[in-house]
């Protein structure tokens, strides 16, 4: 998802004199969000347009014009003055509206994490807009051949030639030494405005000003960790190793990260009887998603006629949802092949539209026109994304008779339950690792990469490797100290859909629900969930949404019991 962006106006002389009164001080505030929006609107609509044409495109003019619209974004927040308006405003009590606070509130982290150099932030801006071209055109070298991502993984999950499944494995880390240098210069640049602005470092300040706290966040991944480490070990040493090692004519013992199926590991391997993808061979995928959402009471139709569905030379090879002015025009970009990979992220990024169209539609002021935070929107993607496995779903939408669907649903689920085992593993390097690299980039990166590999993914590391491989994962640089909302995602997934399960569906079976055609799922969320935005704290609409604050119980009955 496109990140929020907050553009100030030049206000800083509103209320200078003390004296002013409380009721004059709230008109002021209320003057200053009519002027904040009368810049804000069009700036971001023609900033998110930018970068989109630029996603699509590759092309130099689309990126830098991007570039340009971000850095006029970056000044205007860091201007100093305004944010000294915004935090009278909050230390005088000026405002008393319950809406106008959240405004404020949601303003006042904006523009804090901007109050740095300018010329830092500019900089910061173009180094990481330099990086994320480098992904977007990249195509790794394999054999002689250029080759896009789709066919690297197309290679890594299909091959049974050890020698083939190196060669593709290593090729798509190439990118990592391209974006190395550039990437650790990004990360010292972000840690020196956390600085600037009172934080320790970057890290820090991203979920601080996100609102979670860095401890809650620690406390709840080692919960995490607790529960799914045992039952990972378990299904790796019994069923995934000794089918790889079978069908790769291999020692366990030699296995190693290209023979698990994708570039980092953080997708199921295929092995159980089971193929997916030769149901959705030959069929519509895009169509399939429209049909269903349709069939839960949410048009999608024009969110399809403005997207970038297939793929392109130079575009960008990665799925994203994007909102250009939270009036209605939201739009996805993939890369859509018929298979269930696909299915399943064609879901996941119209879970996210859904969430915006929605919100864009409900008088709400433009600030709180947005997702209540970025892992709630990121719950409804992976509960919607979760369908492309389950039998229920193949049974309504694919047509399956009723004998065929319950022949795989076993199979089709123990493949949902390992994919959540295998990406809450891999969700836990990816933010033990950022967080690490914000507290001190001049260690030894690469070793700390492999040894949060062995400890949370227990694959081992190639012998003497020594190679910037986390460097080759596009969200350190573009989307940082990001990735854990992916696994809070996951577990509101399960709470949601546990809820629906018991008040709405009302069959009791959190692992294969049947959400097809019932447009009470889609006016339930929303209901409680899209048509709020960001008007409440996050685990204030979660508790609202579903009787309970955020919690991993549900996850555990939907996968580990």
């Amino acid at each position: 998802m496109t990140k929020l962006l907050f553009v100030p106006m030049l206000f800083a002389l509103l209320f200078s004199a003390s004296s002013v009164s409380a009721q004059e001080k709230g008109a002021n505030f209320s003057t200053f969000l009519k002027q904040y929006e009368a810049r804000i609107i069009p700036l971001s609509k023609e900033c998110n347009l930018a970068y989109y044409r630029a996603a699509v495109s590759g092309k130099d003019e689309d990126y830098k014009l991007s570039e340009k619209l971000q850095i006029e974004i970056t000044k205007l927040l860091s201007n100093k003055e305004d944010y000294k308006a915004l935090r009278h405003f909050k230390e005088t009590n000026a405002v008393t509206d319950p809406i106008q606070k959240r405004e404020l509130d949601l303003l006042l982290n904006a523009f804090r994490q901007n109050q740095a150099d300018p010329a830092k932030l500019e900089q910061i801006v173009k180094i990481q807009t330099g990086i994320e071209q480098k992904f977007s055109t990249y195509r790794a070298t394999v054999g002689g051949k250029k080759l896009t991502d789709n066919e690297i993984e197309e290679i890594l999950s299909a091959s049974t030639d050890s020698s083939a499944l190196q060669e593709a494995w290593q090729g798509s880390k190439q990118v990592g030494k391209l974006v190395e240098s550039e990437l650790l210069t990004l990360v010292e640049k972000r840690n020196e405005i956390a600085r600037d602005i009172g934080f320790g470092n970057y890290h820090e300040m991203a979920l601080k000003l996100d609102e979670q706290e860095p401890d809650q966040i620690d406390a709840l991944f080692e919960q995490l960790d607790e529960l799914t480490r045992a039952a990972f070990r378990d299904i790796k040493d019994r069923e995934i190793d000794p089918f790889l090692s079978a069908r790769l004519n291999i020692p366990v013992k030699d296995l190693m990260p290209w023979h698990y199926q994708n570039r980092f590991f953080q997708e199921a391997p295929s092995i159980y009887h089971i193929d997916l993808d030769t149901y959705y061979k030959g069929k519509d995928v895009i169509a399939l998603a429209r049909e269903f959402y349709r069939g839960i009471g949410i048009d999608v139709d024009d969110i399809l006629a403005n997207s970038d569905l297939y793929e392109k030379p130079g575009k960008q090879q990665h799925a994203f949802c994007t909102d250009m002015d939270r009036s209605g025009d939201v739009r996805i970009l993939l890369n859509a092949k018929d298979n269930s990979q696909w299915m399943e992220t064609t879901l996941h990024e119209l879970g996210h539209a859904a969430y915006s169209k929605s919100y864009a539609r409900v008088d709400l002021p433009f600030v709180l026109r947005v997702e209540a935070h970025t892992f709630v929107t990121e719950a409804i993607a992976m509960m919607f994304g979760r369908l492309g496995a389950n039998s229920s779903f193949m049974k309504s939408m694919l047509g399956l008779p009723e004998a065929q669907a319950d022949s795989i649903a076993a199979d089709a689920f123990k493949m949902t339950r390992l994919q959540e085992m295998v990406f809450s593993r891999w969700a836990q390097v990816m933010y033990h690792f950022e967080k690490s690299l914000y507290e001190n980039p001049k260690q030894d990166l690469n070793a700390l990469w492999w040894d949060l590999v062995e400890k949370y993914q227990m694959i081992k590391r190639p012998e003497g490797r020594n190679e910037p491989d986390w460097a080759s994962k596009i969200h350190i640089a573009t989307v940082p100290c990001y990735y854990h909302n992916y696994l809070l995602g996951e577990l509101l997934a399960s709470q949601i859909n546990a809820y629906m399960v018991r008040n709405i569906i009302k069959s009791g079976d959190y692992k294969n629900p049947d959400y097809a055609g019932r447009p009470a799922i889609g006016e339930y969320l929303v209901k409680n969930i899209f048509a709020h935005g960001k008007l409440y704290y996050w685990n204030d609409l979660i508790q609202n949404a579903t009787g309970e604050k955020l919690t991993p119980k549900y996850y555990a009955e939907q996968f580990l019991n």
